[in-house]
């Protein structure tokens, strides 16, 4: 097992989807298959596990233990690993935060927990990540979910836990409102000790990387991590020539994958990489179901179009 201790929570950070045989159980030599595949691409900083792109809600606490020891056999010692902390109790949270800590993860996906859907105060937020910072000892990375939603922090909450965690080194943005991102983006990097900006806004990545983000983190990476990565590349060298052809096809991905419901995001994915022949089948966990023939053929002409599969 081997921890990467300086790692900084910046950069492109795919977040790897977990295969499952018909009996929902999980197909580990798939997902090692898949592991591989996505940490071959150049240029990434981690690769993240035991989050949505996972299924990590319909996962116990053992399996995601599984998924990480699994992770740490095939990549450990090569790629830094995000895990994620999704859980609804923060004792939970923190036993979930010692677990990852314990077996070599650098550092932690913090998910806002459930109960927050009916509002917070500041104190709750930052009583939740300071109990994962002292379980864990690592690096956080602030899940701050979209405006609409009542578990999204609101700036000055989200500043008072920075300052009063300083294990807090990232947040992953999905505020889904440009102004605020920018906002967002402007103050935290520009912090006496930056807290980086991982954009999340798959669906206008180009956009959002402009307004000077250090890094993303995305499910989508589990089908398109060489595009992200080349994209976020191109936009360091101020080559807006070749951000702009590999925006168009992330377009063409995000239109799908990201369509309404997004809650079938990683469903859509993994229908793109049995289509790739990357995994060897798309079965998710209820109560997700699979998708209709339909979006499947829409999934497949948006492959063929970004160049990722031959007509």
């Amino acid at each position: 097992m081997k921890r990467h201790p300086n790692f900084e929570p910046k950069g492109v950070i795919p977040a790897v989807i977990l295969p499952f045989f018909e009996d929902f159980e999980i197909d580990e030599s798939s997902y090692r298959s898949h592991l591989r595949d996505v940490a071959s691409v150049k240029g990434l900083s981690a690769v993240t596990i035991n989050a949505h792109s996972t299924e990590v809600g319909s996962c116990t606490f053992d399996e995601q233990k599984r998924v990480l020891e699994i992770t740490q056999d095939e990549i450990g010692d090569s790629m830094p690993i995000v895990n994620g902390v999704y859980a609804e109790g923060s004792l939970e949270a923190a036993k979930l935060a010692k677990m990852a800590a314990d077996g070599g993860a650098s550092s932690l996906l913090v998910f806002p927990p459930g109960p927050l859907t009916m509002g917070h105060r500041p104190e709750m937020v930052v009583d939740h990540y300071r109990r994962i910072a002292d379980a864990s000892g690592l690096p956080l990375i602030a899940f701050q979910y979209a405006q609409s939603s009542p578990q999204s922090y609101p700036l000055d909450t989200l500043l008072e836990l920075c300052d009063k965690v300083p294990q807090v080194r990232a947040i992953k943005d999905w505020i889904s409102n440009p102004v605020l991102h920018n906002t967002q983006i402007q103050i935290l990097q520009s912090r006496k000790n930056p807290v980086h900006v991982l954009t999340t806004h798959s669906a206008w990545l180009f956009s959002s990387l402009v307004l000077g983000c250090h890094g993303l983190l995305s499910g989508s990476g589990s089908v398109i991590a060489a595009f992200q990565s080349e994209l976020f590349e191109a936009m360091n060298a101020n080559d807006l020539v070749r951000a702009r052809q590999l925006h168009q096809k992330i377009t063409f991905m995000a239109d799908v994958f990201y369509a309404s419901p997004w809650v079938d995001m990683h469903n859509r994915m993994k229908e793109a990489l049995v289509l790739m022949g990357k995994i060897p089948r798309a079965v998710v966990r209820p109560p997700l179901v699979k998708i209709h023939d339909a979006e499947r053929a829409k999934i497949k002409q948006a492959l063929i179009n970004a160049g990722l599969i031959s007509a």
